[in-house]
C-alpha cells in the first residue's frame, strides 16, 4: 500500500469522520433505501413505504456497524419533493446517521436542500451530487440552502479518460464554464467529497478507480464511489445472476474491496439489505489496509475494524 505526500482532508459530517491516509479511519458505508423498485416502497410519488421494514433495515445496517466500526450513513432515493420529505422525516428520526439526498431529477434535489434547511437537518445532509448537469436553479438552491457537504460526480460524457474526468472539476473541460469544485465553492459546500462516476466495465471502470487514487493526489479530498454499479451493468454477469444469483450477488459485493484498495473513504453500496454481506467484506479489507502501512506511521483510529475484531 501507500501514503500520500498531500495532507488528507478528514470531514466530519454528523460525528461521522471521512478521508484521511489508507488506514487511518475506516471506510463509511452507505446503504441505498427507497430506491427505485425496492419492495417496502408501494408509492414512489407519494411517498408511502412499509414503516417497520425500513426501521429493521436501517436498525440492521447501525447494528453491523457497531459491530464491525464501518460508520454509516443512508442513502435516500426519492422520486418526487413530496416522498423525499416523507422519506427524510422517517430517516432523521429512525437514525443518528447521516444521510445523502439522491434523486435523478435535479428539481426533487433542489426542493429536499430547502427542506432540510428548514427542518435543521442540513448538518446531516450530503448532497448527491454536483455534476455535469448542474442547472443554474441547482447552484442558487444549494447556495441558499444550509447544506455544506456534497458529493462532486467526475462523470464526464464527453471525455472519460482520466484527464477528462479531472478536468470536468478542476476547469469544466470542455463541458462546463469552469470546475465542479469552483461550482461547489459558489453554493457554499466546505466538505467535499469526490465521486470519479463508476461507468460500465469496458467503458472505463477501472479508470475511475484510478481516478480515486489521482484526486486524493492531487486535491487531498475523501473520494468514494458506488462500485458496485460496475457489475451491476455487467452483461455477462446478469445472464449469469439469471441462472445462479449466488454468483452476481459475489461479484456486487468484492467490488467494495477493490474501491477500498483504491484508496477509497466511502463507498455507496447499493441495496441496503446487502448490509449483511458488505460491512464484513468492508471490514476485513480496512484491517489489511491498516495492516499493510503499519510501518508508514500511519496509525487506526480508536474503533477501527482493525481493534474491535482482530
Amino acid at each position: 500500500m501507500f501514503v500520500f505526500k498531500k495532507e488528507q482532508q478528514v470531514i466530519n459530517i454528523a460525528n461521522v469522520k471521512v478521508g484521511g491516509q489508507p488506514g487511518q479511519l475506516p471506510t463509511v458505508l452507505a446503504g441505498t433505501i427507497f430506491y427505485n423498485k425496492h419492495s417496502i416502497v408501494s408509492d414512489p410519488n407519494a411517498g408511502i413505504f412499509d414503516k417497520q421494514a425500513a426501521e429493521s433495515l436501517i436498525n440492521a445496517q447501525q447494528a453491523l456497524s457497531d459491530e464491525t466500526g464501518n460508520p454509516h450513513m443512508i442513502h435516500i432515493y426519492a422520486e418526487t419533493p413530496q416522498a423525499a420529505e416523507k422519506y427524510l422525516d422517517f430517516v432523521s428520526a429512525t437514525t443518528d446517521a447521516p444521510f445523502l439526498l439522491d434523486s435523478t431529477d435535479s428539481s426533487v434535489r433542489t426542493a429536499a436542500a430547502s427542506y432540510v434547511s428548514e427542518v435543521g437537518l442540513a448538518d446531516k445532509t450530503i448532497y448527491n451530487s454536483l455534476n455535469m448537469s448542474v442547472t443554474d436553479d441547482e447552484i442558487e438552491a444549494l447556495a441558499n440552502s444550509d447544506i455544506d457537504a456534497a458529493i462532486i460526480l467526475g462523470f464526464n460524457a464527453m471525455d472519460s479518460s482520466l484527464d477528462g474526468r479531472m478536468e470536468l472539476l478542476e476547469n469544466g473541460g470542455s463541458v462546463l464554464p469552469h470546475g465542479l469544485l469552483e461550482t461547489a465553492d459558489e453554493c457554499g459546500i466546505t466538505k467535499t467529497l469526490i465521486d470519479p462516476s463508476i461507468t460500465p466495465m469496458g467503458n472505463g471502470a477501472g479508470v475511475a478507480l484510478r481516478m480515486c487514487i489521482a484526486a486524493k493526489a492531487k486535491w487531498g479530498y475523501p473520494v468514494g464511489s458506488g462500485i458496485h454499479n460496475a457489475p451491476s451493468a455487467w452483461n455477462w454477469l446478469r445472464d449469469k445472476g439469471k441462472e445462479e444469483k449466488l454468483i452476481y450477488r459475489i461479484c456486487d459485493i468484492a467490488s467494495t474491496g477493490l474501491q477500498q484498495m483504491a484508496a477509497g473513504d466511502f463507498i455507496l453500496y447499493g441495496p441496503i439489505e446487502n448490509a449483511k454481506y458488505t460491512f464484513p467484506v468492508a471490514a476485513m479489507a480496512d484491517i489489511m489496509i491498516s495492516e499493510s502501512v503499519a510501518d508508514l506511521d500511519v496509525e487506526p483510529v480508536e474503533g477501527h475494524p482493525i481493534w474491535k475484531l482482530v
